[in-house]
């Protein structure tokens, strides 16, 4: 989809007689990819135990969020500009009229993390988006397509990374500052899930990437899982870690140490997985197994039957099993996936989510990227009580509102770093 896309802009025709072949994965590699990950599921099944009790659940979504986004249409491709408002208007009109009506114990809304292209950056739909997320509705943060046609440097990494840093932060009053001060901190998705070059050296080619991450500020990845049958998938799924490896070895994600109750990581960014297991429970959609990967798709639009799955998962910090973090991701400006993430598909499953979370057992928080990675740390750093409180615990916003009820709720607190 929208990480097929490089960086240098092109309009092609809405037949998209420009699309290239597709190329299908053999079933030999398929099933070598998904024996790389598996060993690490089944030992997870072993050893993780389903929390007793109430259980805390903190969803996220990355949005992959592409405004330019030609579904299938090659790395070149570009919507015309006009489109690109258009679709950008559409979401900021009726996104807030799809979520307002379900939120958590605290008021929230369901909110995604718009994870915007640094090379696709334009002025007036950032800024069209940041009101949308200064309304509440989310947050901005940093993706990047890089490498596709030719091996990107670290040097020339670190200046796009550093520029759209700062636009972000002083152009448009995005990110977040650790306690509030010094340099703009931010959390970072990669395109073509390539991050660290791990995608046989297609769609990157810096095998310090990590390094680069860390050198700019960059306090979470959010990018895996890379789905079961891609090659830069690790091995180690369903976790939240720092990286062991050195951060200027390619793909140093491949290994890492679990956040742990009682360890504050030391090492940045620290890696927030989605959900990545086998489902082997028959659907009405298919009798063979499928693999659940945490994306939300027409294909697969968001489920209790899927939240069971994400569930199952059980994604902590160590030593912290009742609070279960939940990165789901999406394409949100793939007009032909509006129907997962802006359609009657996500109205009922945000219905059957808010109205029946006591009956099972769940205490709800809708966060963004950052509000998730700030209950991790105070995870880590042993805090008690409700997680939602720590949502602005160590990365702060300048400024950040909540979004008010539309039918004239109570008025929210400024939250100031």
């Amino acid at each position: 989809m929208g990480d097929d896309h490089g960086a240098a802009p092109m309009v092609i025709s809405k037949d998209h007689r420009a699309r290239p072949p597709r190329i299908r994965t053999p079933l030999s590699k398929k099933v070598a990819s998904v024996l790389r990950w598996f060993p690490g599921y089944a030992w997870q099944r072993l050893r993780r135990r389903t929390p007793a009790g109430t259980v805390h659940l903190i969803l996220a979504v990355a949005d992959h969020f592409e405004p330019a986004i030609v579904p299938d249409g090659g790395a070149m491709a570009r919507a015309p500009y006009d489109e690109q408002e258009r679709r950008l208007e559409s979401w900021c009109r009726e996104y807030p009229r799809l979520v307002d009506q379900w939120r958590d114990p605290e008021g929230r809304p369901f909110s995604h993390t718009y994870f915007y292209p640094a090379e696709q950056y334009d002025k007036g739909l950032i800024e069209r988006l940041a009101q949308h997320c200064r309304d509440g509705w989310g947050d901005i943060e940093i993706h990047l397509h890089h490498g596709v046609h030719a091996p990107d440097t670290a040097d020339n990494t670190r200046r796009q990374l550093l520029q759209f840093r700062d636009c972000l932060a002083s152009e448009h009053g995005c990110l977040s500052y650790w306690e509030g001060s010094g340099p703009p901190r931010y959390a970072f998705v990669h395109g073509n899930f390539a991050l660290a070059n791990s995608y046989k050296g297609r769609g990157c080619g810096v095998d310090a990437e990590m390094q680069v991450l860390a050198d700019t500020g960059c306090y979470a990845d959010l990018t895996l899982p890379a789905g079961p049958f891609h090659p830069a998938q690790t091995g180690k799924i369903n976790s939240l870690y720092e990286c062991t490896l050195p951060l200027n070895q390619r793909a140093p994600q491949r290994r890492g140490r679990d956040l742990q109750r009682g360890r504050p990581p030391s090492v940045f960014p620290v890696i927030v997985q989605g959900p990545l297991l086998p489902d082997f429970v028959p659907s009405k959609n298919s009798r063979a197994l499928t693999i659940e990967n945490g994306a939300l798709t027409r294909a697969n639009p968001p489920s209790l039957r899927r939240l069971h799955l994400w569930k199952q998962a059980r994604i902590s910090v160590q030593g912290r099993p009742d609070w279960l973090f939940i990165k789901l991701h999406c394409h949100g400006m793939d007009p032909t996936q509006e129907s997962a993430v802006l359609g009657a598909q996500m109205r009922q499953f945000l219905s059957e989510l808010v109205d029946g979370a006591t009956e099972r057992g769940e205490i709800l928080h809708f966060v963004s990227a950052r509000e998730m990675v700030n209950i991790m740390l105070a995870a880590c750093e042993g805090r008690e009580g409700n997680p939602g409180q720590y949502r602005d615990y160590r990365l702060k916003r300048v400024a950040a509102t909540v979004a008010q009820p539309q039918d004239g709720g109570t008025s929210q607190i400024v939250l100031k770093g």
